[in-house]
C-alpha cells in the first residue's frame, strides 16, 4: 500500500482553506506562540510554523522534510511510536505531557495535543499536532497540582452523580402512583407535620433518604450535579417548592437526558484533562471547516490573542482576552487597542512596528484588568492579507510573564546583593586559602599515615586473633586455654583502640557517614546487651533493660552507629561501677504519621563525675581525673566518639552525675518508620538446611590469611578455592561457578576494585562480593557498592559476621529468583499476563506503569457504556466499547468477552436496541471490576518485589 508524502503546501491547505478567513488562520498559526507541526505517518515533517521554530529552535526551512525523531529524546521515541500509531487509528491525544530536544540540546517539557489528518474520502494521511512549552509551568507547579487534586475531586463528583442519577431513575417508575401523595408528603416536612402519618407508609423511601441526607446535604450538594447544586442554592426557598414538588421531579426527569450527556462530556474533560476534546474531535472530521478549526485553535490558547484593523480598531478577541481585561467580548470589539494598556504610546509604538516590519516579537506591555489589576504581557504579532495581498490587519498574542518578570527582579536583588557579599567574601576568601591549604596537607597527611597503620596493623591482628579463636575451639588444657584466652582478650582490646582512635580520625576528617536501613530495635538493644554478660557477671551487678513496647517493632536508621553509642556508653557504666545496676532504658517520646523520636539513657551506680568536669568528659582523650586512666585504663576517646556519633544524627547528648551516687547519660534520635517488617537480619540469620555445598572463591594475597579464611571456611562446612590476586581470580572464574566472591582489596598485578570491575563489565556475573579490607578510613560500603561490590567486612574478620553476610547474600539471591520465577508463571482466574510479560519484555517499570493506565481507564470506560446505553446515545457506546477491547488482548481477558465487547459495538454500530444487549453489557462491567481487583494485586505483588530488590 503506497502512502502519499505530502509537499508543506498541500499539507497546510488540508488545515486552512484559501479565502480571506483561511489566510486570518494561516497568520495565526504561523504567529501563534503555541508550536503547530504536520508530518507524514512516516514521521516525514511537511509543516512548521513560526511558534514551533521559537519553541524548538529550527527553522521551518531546517526541518521540513526530515523526521521528526529530530527533537524527540531517545527515551521517547517508542513513546512516540505508540501515540502515532492511536492517531493513525483515529484518536485525538490531548495535552499529552512529555519531553523534547531543542536544537541547542536543551531538554524541555512539554504538552502535545495529537490529532489526524484526513483527505478528501476520509483517509487518514498524517498527524497533526500542537505543542507548548510547559517547562515553566512545571517549575511554577500550581496548575497541574490544582488540575490533579480537581481529576480526584470530579471523579469522587462523578462517582456521587452517577449514583444520584441511578437512583433518580429508579425512583421515576415508582414515584408515578406516589406523585399524588408526595405533595402532602412534602409540604408535611415544613406545614403538616402532624398530618403526615397516614402517608409516611406510603412515602418512607423519600422520607427516609430526605432524613439522612439533610444532615449531609451540605457536603454533597458541592459534589453533585448541576442539579444538587441548584437544590443546594435554591435550599432556603424550598419551602414554598416543596408543594409543588411533583413538577420538579417531572423537570429532573426531563433534565436527566441532557445532564448525562453533560456528565459524560464533563468526564472525559477533567479525566483527560481536555477541555475541548468534543471541538476537536468534530474539528479532526471536519477540517475542511478552516473558520471553525482557526477558532477552535483561537479559544484554547491561555494567551490573550486579538485581531486589530489597521485603524487600530480590535476586530476580534479570545476568551483569554476577555479574562484578563474584565471587559465582554462586545464591549472590546470596535474599541481602540490601546486603550488597555498602562502605556497607551507605546502600544500604538509597537502597532505601527508591526506594519513596518510585518512582524513584531516580544514587544513588552502592561495590560490594565478593570479591577486594577496589572499583568506584564509580551505581545508578538504579524500582518495578515487577503488574497490579492493587501493587508487587512494584525493578528496579535500575548504572553504573561508577571510571573517571570517578578522573579527576574527578585534574582536581580539578590544578584546585587551578591556581588556585594562576594567582594567581601572573596577577601576572606584569600585570607583562608593559605590556611586551608596548609590544613588540608596536614589532614591528607594525617588521613595516610592512620591509613597505613590501620592496613599494617589489622592484616598481622587478623591472623593472630583468627587463628586463636580456631586454636580455642579444638582440645586444650585447662592452662593452654587460659594462656590462649588472654591473647585474644589482649587482642580484642588492641582493636578496641585501634577502632577508637580510626572512628575519631573518620570523624574529624567527615568521613563518618550514616546508615537509612530498616531494623530491628529491640532485638538489636537485646543483642548487643548479651555481649556484657560476663563482664557483669563478673563484677557481681545487675543489667536491667527497660524497652518501651510502643516503639514500632522496625524503624529505619544506622543500627551499626547506635550499636557504637550503646556500646561505649554501657562499657563505661560497666568500668566505672563496681556495685549496684547498669539501666538501659528506650523509650518512646513522640510519634507522627512518619517519625518516631526515641529516647535512649543508659544509668549506673558508679564513682560518678563530679559536676566542673562534666563539660570536658566528652573532649578528646580526657577522663574525669588523672587517676581514672590509672585505675580503669582506657584512652578518654568513647564518649567523644559517643558525642560525635549523636550529634549529627540530630540529638545531643546529656549527662547528669553525682560522686559515689552514680551517673546517667541520655540521648533522643528521631527514626522515619517504615512498614518493611519482612528483611534480613544478618545478625541473626541462621543456616538454613536448603542451603548446601556453597562454594566460596577467596581472593586474598598474604598467606597467612589465605590459611585463616580457609579455616573458618572449612569449619561452615563450605567449599573453598584460593586466588593470590585478582587475575588469578578471574581465570578461575572463567573455568568454574562460585556462590560467592571473599574480595581483597589491596593486592599485586591486580587489586580488588580493579578484579571486580572486571567481573562486573567484562565477565558479566551477578556472583555476590564482599570485600575483606583492613583500610577502614578510606574504604566504605559506598565506595565498594561503586564498583559492583555487595557488601565489605573489616579486619579481622569476625567469624559469625562473616557467616551471616556469606549466608544472607546467597540467601537473597535465590529469593530474587524464585520470585522472578514464580512472577513469570503466575496465572489468573480472569487475566493471563503472559502477553503482557512478553510485550514488555518482563521489564516492572513498564508493567506498571501499563497495569496503572489500565485500572485509571476502566472504571471511566465502565460508567461511560453504562451511560450511554441508559440514554441510547448509540455513537458514545461505540466509541466506549471499541476503547475497551484493545486491552482484553493485552491483559488476558478470555476471548468470549471481547467477542461479547464486539457484539456490544456492532448492535451500537447498527443504533437499534436488542434484547440481550443490557446483559452484555452487565458482563463486560462484571469481569472488568474482577481484571482490576487481580490487576491491584498483580501491581502490589510486583511493587514489593521491586522494593525488596
Amino acid at each position: 500500500m503506497s502512502k502519499k508524502l505530502l509537499k508543506p503546501k498541500e499539507n497546510f491547505d488540508c488545515l486552512v482553506e484559501h479565502n480571506n478567513s483561511g489566510r486570518l488562520s494561516s497568520f495565526i498559526m504561523n504567529s501563534s506562540d503555541l508550536a503547530i507541526k504536520v508530518k507524514t505517518l512516516e514521521g516525514v515533517v511537511t509543516f512548521w510554523n513560526y511558534g514551533a521554530e521559537k519553541m524548538y529552535g529550527y527553522k521551518s526551512d531546517e526541518i521540513i522534510g526530515k523526521n521528526i525523531s529530530l527533537i524527540v529524546p531517545q527515551k521517547h521515541l517508542k513513546e512516540l511510536e505508540l501515540l502515532t500509531k492511536k492517531t493513525v487509528k483515529g484518536e485525538t491525544i490531548p495535552n499529552y505531557e512529555t519531553e523534547r530536544l531543542r536544537k541547542d540540546g536543551t531538554l524541555i517539557h512539554v504538552s502535545l495535543s495529537f490529532f489526524p489528518i484526513k483527505d478528501e474520502k476520509g483517509k487518514i494521511i498524517g498527524v497533526a499536532s500542537i505543542d507548548k512549552d510547559i517547562t515553566e509551568a512545571r517549575i511554577a507547579g500550581k496548575e497541574l497540582i490544582f488540575q490533579t487534586k480537581e481529576k480526584a475531586n470530579r471523579a469522587a463528583e462523578l462517582a456521587i452523580a452517577d449514583k444520584e442519577l441511578i437512583y433518580q431513575i429508579k425512583e421515576k417508575a415508582n414515584r408515578a402512583a406516589e406523585l399524588a401523595i408526595a405533595d402532602k408528603e412534602l409540604i408535611f416536612q415544613t406545614k403538616e407535620k402532624a398530618n403526615r402519618a397516614a402517608e409516611l407508609a406510603i412515602a418512607d423511601k423519600e422520607l427516609i433518604y430526605q432524613t439522612k441526607e439533610k444532615a449531609n446535604r451540605a457536603a454533597e450538594l458541592a459534589i453533585a450535579d448541576k442539579e444538587l447544586i441548584y437544590q443546594t442554592k435554591e435550599k432556603a426557598n424550598r419551602a414554598a417548592e416543596l408543594v409543588i414538588a411533583d413538577k420538579e421531579l417531572i423537570y429532573q426527569t426531563k433534565e436527566k437526558a441532557n445532564r448525562a450527556a453533560e456528565l459524560v462530556i464533563a468526564g472525559k474533560e477533567l479525566i483527560y484533562q481536555n477541555l475541548e476534546k468534543e471541538k476537536l474531535e468534530t474539528l479532526t472530521n471536519t477540517l475542511k471547516h478552516s473558520s471553525q478549526y482557526a477558532r477552535s485553535l483561537i479559544e484554547a490558547s491561555k494567551d490573550p490573542l486579538v485581531t486589530i484593523s489597521e485603524e487600530g480598531k480590535i476586530t476580534d478577541v479570545n476568551e483569554a482576552s476577555i479574562n484578563v481585561t474584565g471587559l465582554s467580548r462586545e464591549k472590546l470589539i470596535g474599541t481602540d487597542f490601546s486603550d488597555y494598556f498602562t502605556e497607551p504610546k507605546k502600544a500604538r509604538k509597537g502597532y505601527k512596528m508591526v506594519f513596518d516590519k510585518l512582524t513584531v516579537t516580544d514587544f513588552p506591555l502592561t495590560i490594565r484588568h478593570i479591577n486594577g489589576k496589572l499583568t506584564d504581557v509580551l505581545y508578538n504579532a504579524s500582518v495578515y492579507k487577503d488574497e490579492e495581498g493587501k493587508v487587512l490587519g494584525i493578528c496579535a498574542t500575548a504572553r504573561d510573564v508577571t510571573f517571570q518578570k517578578s522573579i527576574s527582579k527578585e534574582l536581580n536583588e539578590a544578584k546585587s546583593f551578591a556581588e556585594k557579599a562576594t567582594f567581601v567574601a572573596e577577601e576572606a576568601k584569600r585570607k583562608a586559602e593559605s590556611a586551608t591549604i596548609l590544613a588540608q596537607d596536614a589532614v591528607k597527611a594525617k588521613q595516610q599515615f592512620l591509613s597505613n597503620m590501620s592496613h599494617e596493623i589489622r592484616t598481622p591482628m587478623n591472623a593472630i586473633i583468627g587463628f586463636t579463636k580456631v586454636v580455642l575451639k579444638t582440645d586444650l588444657t585447662a592452662k593452654q586455654r587460659e594462656y590462649l584466652t588472654a591473647i585474644k582478650l589482649s587482642g580484642d582490646a588492641l582493636i578496641v583502640l585501634i577502632n577508637d582512635i580510626l572512628d575519631l580520625a573518620k570523624v574529624d576528617a567527615g568521613k563518618m557517614t550514616f546508615e537509612k536501613i530498616p531494623f530491628k530495635l529491640n532485638a538489636s538493644i537485646t543483642a548487643m546487651l548479651h555481649l556484657f554478660d560476663s563482664k557483669v557477671k563478673e563484677k557481681n551487678l545487675k543489667l536491667i533493660s527497660e524497652y518501651d513496647s510502643n516503639i514500632p517493632e522496625v524503624i529505619i536508621g544506622d543500627p551499626v552507629r547506635l550499636h557504637q553509642i550503646i556500646l561505649n556508653l554501657v562499657s563505661n557504666a560497666v568500668k566505672f561501677t563496681n556495685h549496684g545496676s547498669i539501666t538501659v532504658a528506650v523509650k518512646l517520646v513522640k510519634e507522627d504519621v512518619k517519625n518516631v523520636t526515641i529516647q535512649f539513657e543508659v544509668s549506673d551506680t558508679g564513682i560518678g563525675i563530679a559536676t566542673n568536669k562534666l563539660d570536658k568528659i566528652f573532649e578528646n582523650f580526657h577522663q574525669a581525673s588523672s587517676g581514672t586512666s590509672r585505675l580503669y585504663g582506657g584512652t578518654g576517646l568513647g564518649l567523644a566518639i559517643v558525642k560525635q556519633l549523636v550529634e549529627p544524627q540530630g540529638g545531643k547528648i546529656v549527662v547528669t552525675s553525682k560522686i559515689d551516687v552514680g551517673s546517667i547519660f541520655s540521648f533522643s534520635l528521631v527514626f522515619p518508620k517504615t512498614i518493611i517488617n519482612d528483611f534480613v537480619d544478618l545478625e541473626l540469620i541462621k543456616l538454613d538446611n536448603e542451603i548446601k555445598n556453597i562454594s566460596v572463591l577467596v581472593v586474598e594475597d598474604i598467606a597467612l590469611n589465605q590459611l585463616l579464611m580457609k579455616t573458618l571456611l572449612e569449619d561452615f562446612g563450605f567449599g573453598c578455592d584460593i586466588a593470590a590476586n585478582g587475575k588469578i581470580a578471574i581465570e578461575k572464574l572463567e573455568t568454574k561457578k562460585y556462590d560467592i566472591i571473599l574480595m581483597d582489596l589491596q593486592m599485586p598485578e591486580m587489586n580488588g576494585f580493579e578484579a571486580t570491575n572486571y567481573i562486573r563489565n567484562a565477565l558479566n556475573l551477578t556472583i555476590p562480593i564482599v570485600a575483606l579490607t583492613a583500610d577502614v578510613t578510606t574504604v566504605d560500603l559506598a565506595k565498594c557498592k561503586a564498583v559492583g561490590m555487595d557488601d565489605y567486612i573489616a579486619k579481622p574478620v569476625d567469624e559469625q559476621l562473616l557467616y551471616s553476610k556469606i549466608i544472607g547474600l546467597i540467601r537473597k539471591l535465590n529469593t530474587t529468583k524464585q520470585i522472578i520465577e514464580s512472577t513469570l508463571i503466575k496465572k489468573y482466574k480472569h487475566i493471563n499476563l503472559a502477553y503482557l510479560y512478553r510485550c514488555t519484555k518482563s521489564d516492572p517499570s513498564l508493567m506498571l506503569e501499563l497495569i496503572t493506565l489500565y485500572l485509571e481507564q476502566t472504571e471511566m470506560l465502565i460508567g461511560e457504556m453504562k451511560n450511554s446505553y441508559e440514554v441510547k446515545d448509540w455513537s458514545l457506546l461505540q466509541l466506549t466499547v471499541h476503547k475497551m477491547i484493545p486491552s482484553f488482548t493485552i491483559m488476558g481477558i478470555n476471548q468470549d468477552f471481547e467477542n461479547m465487547a464486539k457484539s456490544v459495538q456492532e448492535f451500537a454500530k447498527a443504533q437499534e436496541e436488542f434484547e440481550d444487549i443490557a446483559g452484555l453489557i452487565l458482563q463486560l462491567e462484571e469481569v472488568c471490576k474482577l481484571a482490576c481487583i487481580e490487576l491491584q494485586e498483580e501491581y502490589n505483588f510486583i511493587k514489593k518485589t521491586i522494593n525488596e530488590n
